[in-house]
């Protein structure tokens, strides 16, 4: 089994920025990649950005230039650096890291507001 546990969340006023982090351990020499999900109030969840063990990387459209996902192996932590956040950037985000099975963390909340 695969344990994530997420930090970093919080309450942030327009424009600013986050860093979140993704804490893996257990079985963590079976994960490729790793990345991270939000869901936001009555809407479906969605990919945001994912990295393979390689470092290859993912960004969904209404991300890109704005947010960077980096990994360190060494650490088997997964990073979400959020620049130029916007009040639609509001929701619980999500960890998922694949290995044998796909792997949730329990979600941290960010909220974009002034």
């Amino acid at each position: 089994q695969v344990q994530l546990v997420e930090s970093g969340g919080g309450l942030v006023q327009p424009g600013g920025s986050l860093r979140l982090s993704c804490a893996a351990s257990g079985r963590t020499f079976s994960l490729g990649t790793m990345g991270w999900f939000r869901q936001a109030p009555g809407k479906q969840r969605e990919l945001v950005a994912d990295i393979t063990s390689r470092g290859s990387t993912t960004y969904a459209d209404s991300v890109k230039g704005r947010f960077t996902i980096s990994r360190d192996n060494a650490k088997n932590t997964v990073y979400l650096q959020m620049n130029s956040l916007k009040p639609e950037d509001t929701a619980v985000y999500y960890c998922n890291a694949v290995g044998i099975f796909s792997y949730w963390g329990q979600g941290t909340q960010v909220t974009v507001s002034s």
